[in-house]
């Protein structure tokens, strides 16, 4: 209440109050909790990116009489410092941040508005970030970070379940080999789960084992390394051995007369071979 322009210290209450006429002048001051909401800012991130983002402000007055004297008009006051807050909460976090810890960057804009606001007297009771808008081309991008994540992980999973599945082969691998009846009995069981499904045509895989065993069975006998001697040849005798030895004689005259007509000199043991010749062919 102000009496000739000036606030009197008594604030009064809600229900009826006497003032006096041309004196007094009644100002009403709403001590509710007020829902203000603030425009989306656009602002550029840490990590470069341009955000749109909006948030709501709820707020009450807790001292009327600073409210109506030390600032004209509270709300306009209170929302215009909200969104310089909104813009530099923007400013100092990352795109991570903005979207998975807001719990931590509504507490700092609660207080980076609860400082000017006390003095007007305004208490700050709440302040919710609602809405980051993001460009088109950040989204998309974002969706192929997300999509080569979950394949990463995929990958992963399928890794360690081959990884595992070879360790507990390895473990029954050991164990049919200890027993090998245990062998024929999985074989027996794969033929019986093949046949369940109305197949026409029935696959029988043929244990490596048997053939392994027919092989120390049977083994395969090894070449003879031996090298057979060679015989020389045996000279023939009589009258044979007599005719081939003219013969060759005879040759190797008519090989040295073929020389000898190609440099015009003869053999001196021509005429001895030829008689030679002439005597065996006689016999």
């Amino acid at each position: 209440m102000f009496r000739f322009g000036r606030v009197r210290p008594q604030t009064r209450g809600p229900g009826l109050a006497l003032i006096a006429p041309i004196a007094d002048r009644l100002r009403k001051v709403n001590m509710q909790i007020i829902t203000q909401p603030v425009p989306a800012q656009d602002g550029i991130t840490r990590d470069n990116v341009t955000v749109r983002v909006d948030a709501v402000l709820y707020y009450r007055v807790v001292d009327p009489v600073r409210v109506a004297v030390d600032v004209a008009d509270y709300s306009a006051a209170i929302l215009q410092v909200a969104q310089a807050s909104l813009r530099s909460i923007i400013g100092k976090s990352e795109l991570d941040d903005l979207l998975s810890n807001r719990e931590r960057l509504n507490q700092g804009l609660e207080l980076m508005i609860d400082n000017p606001a006390v003095g007007w007297g305004v208490h700050i009771d709440r302040v919710e970030i609602k809405d980051v808008a993001l460009p088109e081309s950040m989204k998309r991008s974002m969706s192929r970070q997300a999509e080569a994540e979950r394949e990463r992980r995929s990958r992963v999973i399928t890794a360690e379940g081959e990884l595992q599945a070879s360790r507990k082969l390895a473990q029954a691998a050991e164990v049919m080999t200890e027993h090998p009846a245990a062998l024929q009995l999985r074989l027996l069981q794969t033929v019986v789960e093949v046949a369940a499904e109305k197949n026409s045509t029935l696959v029988l895989p043929f244990p490596v084992e048997l053939l392994r065993f027919l092989e120390h069975a049977n083994p395969a006998e090894t070449p003879d390394t031996t090298i057979p001697a060679t015989t020389a040849p045996v000279p023939p005798s009589g009258p044979l051995a007599a005719t081939s030895t003219g013969l060759e004689s005879a040759a190797a005259a008519g090989a040295w007369e073929n020389d000898a007509l190609g440099s015009g000199r003869a053999h001196p043991a021509a005429p001895r071979a030829a008689t030679v010749a002439q005597g065996t062919a006689q016999r």
